[in-house]
């Protein structure tokens, strides 16, 4: 009789099994088994028009689940810090989800996310913030970073504000030295003094309004739109021709050294006052019998290649707290020694801005007492050799260091 026990078994076995697929069944439809109702589990999908869109459009988007799970972000959200894994990070943008979820209401609210800072310019991150309800409980969270604008914005009411002051200071010399020449018009010599004066903040406030329009071009003109092939040599010779007279007297020595023949790419004007404003920065920070190097090199790199036009001298220097404001408008190392050289305040900062144009960098390194070089790098450029150009230089044309110098008469 041991097969009958064995079909018992069998039987057994198999009406099991029927069972349990029948109750997992059951489960997966949610019907009632023993009493107990077991709820029916239902995956939450994102409507395929929303993906459509979040593919498109340059916001950063996330789409909220009904428990506040993050069921789709773009790239740009996680770049954001909008979220992290399946979590919405910032706290006031999973309050604004909760909100317009529970309310079925359009939320929008610029979001400050800050760490420790306590001024706008110095926000990690300023979002613009759109929250729409949608079915199932989803939530749609759109983000825009206002960071570089709000900072463009305060800079700018400060850069009006400064040049108000800076206008105003020239422009009331002038006004009280007329009036002292009025007073003094039977003094000839007071009078010529005076006179002599008023050149002198004139000629400080003409210098202002050309750096400051200089500035405001720099910003609006995309300069190499049109640019073209540059010889640093005439860059660096027109750089200090410019500024001969002020180093005569100052009775400062100015030399150009470093490699001949080098190029880059860009605007021979510009580049030209660029590397004339640290001429002319050098000079005012030299005390007489000092000595400015310009120089030019090439730097040869595993990427890619680099002009280094440096300016050097052995003036005062600059403190190491300071360094990181020179490039400001406006701000000067020593404010006094600045003025009473005609001084804007906009020369270091025009510099920066050209060389950015160009593709480039400033770079400065500075002791005091010991002096201080400015490096203005920019790509460098190779200009193609005409046909029939001899592939092999002469001798004499090897080794031949740019070395001319420019001495106060």
């Amino acid at each position: 009789m041991n097969w009958v026990g064995a079909l018992l078994g069998g039987l057994g076995l198999l009406i099991g099994v029927v069972l349990g697929l029948g109750i997992a069944a059951l489960v997966r439809r949610g019907q009632h088994v023993d009493g107990l109702t077991v709820p029916q589990v239902q995956e939450i999908v994102v409507p395929a028009g929303i993906r459509e869109v979040l593919k498109v459009i340059r916001s950063a988007g996330v789409v909220v689940g009904p428990h506040d799970e993050v069921l789709e972000s773009t790239p740009h959200a996680l770049k954001l810090g909008l979220t992290r894994g399946s979590r919405v990070v910032i706290p006031r943008v999973l309050e604004l989800a909760r909100e317009a979820r529970r309310d079925e209401r359009l939320l929008a609210e610029e979001v400050e996310v800050r760490r420790g800072s306590r001024d706008l310019r110095d926000a990690d991150l300023l979002l613009d913030i759109r929250v729409a309800p949608m079915p199932e409980g989803l939530v749609l969270v759109l983000a825009d970073d206002l960071t570089s604008a709000r900072r463009v914005e305060a800079t700018r009411r400060d850069f009006v504000a400064n040049v108000s002051h800076e206008l105003k200071t020239p422009i009331g010399a002038i006004s009280l030295l007329a009036e002292a020449v009025e007073e003094a018009a039977d003094e000839p010599e007071a009078v010529r003094r005076f006179a002599a004066r008023m050149g002198i903040e004139s000629a400080r406030l003409a210098d202002l309004v050309v750096q400051i329009i200089d500035l405001s071009r720099l910003q609006a003109d995309d300069l190499m739109s049109q640019a073209e092939s540059i010889e640093v040599d005439d860059v660096l010779i027109e750089a200090v021709d410019r500024c001969r007279v002020d180093a005569d007297r100052h009775q400062v020595t100015i030399t150009i050294a470093g490699e001949s023949g080098l190029h880059v790419m860009g605007n021979h004007l510009q580049l030209s006052t660029a590397v004339g404003n640290l001429v002319e920065n050098a000079l005012v920070y030299s005390d007489p019998g000092a000595r400015v190097v310009v120089a030019a090199r090439r730097q040869v790199r595993t990427d890619d290649d680099y002009i280094d036009i440096t300016v050097s001298d052995n003036g005062v220097g600059i403190p190491g707290d300071q360094l990181e404001r020179i490039f400001e408008r406006f701000y000067r190392v020593d404010y006094a020694r600045s003025r009473a050289n005609g001084g804007s305040g906009l020369g270091l900062s025009i510099v920066k801005h050209i060389a950015a144009a160009h593709n480039g960098d400033v770079l400065v390194w500075s002791q005091p007492g010991r002096g201080s070089t400015f490096t203005m790098r920019l790509p460098s450029h190779q200009p193609t050799q005409p046909d029939g150009a001899d592939d092999v230089a002469d001798d004499d044309d090897v080794v031949v260091p740019l070395t001319r110098t420019q001495s106060r008469s």
